[in-house]
């Protein structure tokens, strides 16, 4: 049986950035920043009046924090919220910090996010 767990809703609205991978890096800031950096590219995610002038950026997001920590050796955290999102039609983007999880969804689908994610049993905290 899947995990019931407890997610914050952040109170900010996101944004999906790629920056050139050998451009300048914004400065971190707001209540989530992540930088990824790989051999092909280069992304942010941040909140959305953070976005830098110019920077290619999909809008339009909103994220959700899983209450950690959790222990590496732990299976089925992500997959429990995961799968009844996919279930109900929402598209995601996941991030993993050391300590825990993030999910972001389209704010356009925070409402069908929310039935889903208490449906299957989570606990969900809205600011």
């Amino acid at each position: 049986m899947p995990p019931c767990l407890t997610l914050s809703l952040l109170p900010a609205a996101f944004a999906v950035v790629r920056l050139p991978i050998n451009g300048p890096l914004p400065a971190p800031g707001g209540i989530f920043f992540n930088l990824t950096l790989t051999a092909e590219e280069c992304s942010v995610v941040c909140e959305e009046h953070l976005v830098p002038q110019g920077a290619r950026a999909q809008h339009g997001w909103v994220a959700f924090k899983l209450h950690g920590p959790f222990e590496f050796s732990l299976t089925g955290i992500l997959v429990s919220v995961l799968e009844p999102l996919r279930d109900a039609g929402v598209g995601i983007f996941a991030l993993s910090t050391f300590d825990t999880d993030y999910v972001l969804v389209a704010r356009t689908q925070l409402r069908d996010t929310l039935t889903a994610l208490r449906a299957a049993g989570h606990t969900v905290l809205e600011a």
